[in-house]
């Protein structure tokens, strides 16, 4: 399943993300190999799992303070960790929802944190593809990979960043499944 999803991202998703931003800037992205994978199996059925990744209540279950999330290719997929109005910048705002197949999987944009601003600003954005595998009727085994990250010392960072986030994020989601 993962190498199916992957082949997707890299034969459709891919090319027409940097062909869009190639039109808009006339730069050539330098897409590097770089994937973050994590896994967890979790006691959650496939249904509650996808669920709580791809709907505003579900997210709330184990993700950020609150979200805009519209389950459509184009949608939003904005998770925000504060809800202080005086901060501009709450999370992950102007992140999409690129693509999805019903408790399979769902992919979407994803930007780096404020103190990373290179990154965070720069008109391309990585990806994020969550995929759902049935265990039986009560476990599900929940794969994250991020991946399309540019070459240089800030990206450097922000894929070191999140190689350290994901796994909290994923714990966060399997204790969610514990309640």
């Amino acid at each position: 399943m993962k190498t199916s999803i992957l082949c997707l991202i890299f034969t459709v998703l891919l090319p027409l993300n940097i062909q869009s931003q190639q039109k808009s800037s006339n730069n050539k992205l330098h897409i590097t190999e770089k994937i973050i994978t994590k896994t967890a199996t979790v006691n959650c059925s496939v249904e509650t799992s996808w669920w709580k990744w791809s709907t505003h209540e579900g997210l709330k279950t184990f993700f950020g303070k609150n979200n805009v999330i519209e389950l459509k290719p184009g949608g939003s997929f904005e998770i925000y960790f504060s809800e202080d109005e005086a901060i501009k910048e709450k999370g992950g705002e102007g992140n999409k929802i690129l693509s999805f197949q019903p408790k399979k999987m769902i992919s979407f944009s994803w930007n780096a944190p404020p103190n990373i601003p290179t990154v965070r600003n720069h008109e391309h954005k990585t990806w994020v593809v969550v995929s759902f595998e049935k265990i039986d009727e009560n476990q599900t085994k929940v794969e994250l990979s991020h991946l399309g990250w540019l070459e240089g010392e800030d990206w450097d960072k922000a894929f070191d960043y999140f190689n350290q986030a994901w796994p909290i994020v994923m714990d966060w989601f399997a204790k969610s499944c514990e309640q």
